[in-house]
């Protein structure tokens, strides 16, 4: 199913790598120890935006994805020393038995997003295990209480400009896709994909079940512009966000 969507990955999926975006994980990347000495794995790497950066900076990469044409998408990203550096591998991220206690720092960006709640812990338990003890999880997922704020200043947007609460509503809930999220348990439908998104509590409470200790919890911040609906007419207010978080084996 995904890699029916590697060739507009980044047209449908916002990109916390794009200029203008507040994104802890750079600094958290920075401030790795030694990195020259260290082994990092981009689970769930997707089209592997960030595998260039991690290949100049730490002596090993493993890129994984379970999408062959994902892979084949992040495997052009990279040059010849770089490809000398990075190992590819086509896997669910639950498959890490052979990784146990090989990984220096682990980084999940927009992978996180299993729907099932029993792979997911299922998941976070195995990138556990690959870590080395005091080895550091550093990971990007989708924020539902963006989404419902979101919603709000859209609604606000629509009785600002003369509807009545019931069309606001409706207008907003039409340009958000609000009926494709589940509020309630985090979930979001699109285009036959079926996606988790995160409260900030349970970032912490599934981290924390899994055996982490969370070492912190920050917004990425997204500026208003077009890849946001109604972006245009919301830059007077706090941006949007998704979390990330910093979690120690």
């Amino acid at each position: 199913m995904w890699s029916r969507h590697a060739a507009d990955y980044e047209d449908i999926f916002l990109d916390p790598y794009e200029p203008g975006v507040v994104n802890p994980l750079w600094l958290a990347l920075e401030a790795v120890a030694d990195p020259g000495t260290k082994t990092i794995a981009d689970l769930g790497c997707g089209t592997g935006p960030l595998l260039p950066y991690l290949a100049v900076r730490f002596q090993n990469v493993i890129a994984l994805d379970f999408a062959p044409t994902m892979l084949e998408r992040a495997w052009a990203r990279l040059d010849i020393p770089a490809h000398a550096r990075t190992t590819f591998l086509e896997r669910p991220m639950h498959e890490l038995d052979d990784l146990a206690g090989r990984l220096d720092v682990a980084v999940a960006v927009n992978s996180l997003v299993m729907p099932d709640l029993r792979l997911l812990d299922h998941t976070l338990a195995a990138v556990k295990r690959s870590l080395k003890s005091g080895g550091m999880f550093l990971g990007i997922v989708p924020s539902i209480d963006a989404i419902a704020y979101h919603l709000m200043l859209l609604v606000d947007q629509g009785l600002a400009q003369g509807l009545d609460e019931r069309e606001a509503e409706r207008v907003a809930g039409l340009r958000l896709e609000r009926r494709q999220y589940d509020f309630a348990l985090g979930r979001f439908r699109f285009k036959g994909l079926k996606q988790k998104f995160w409260q900030p509590f349970e970032v912490e409470h599934r981290l924390g079940k899994a055996g982490f200790t969370v070492r912190a919890l920050e917004k990425v911040l997204y500026p208003w512009d077009d890849s946001l609906p109604g972006g245009e007419g919301l830059a007077g207010f706090p941006p949007s966000w998704d979390w990330f978080f910093m979690a120690q084996a």
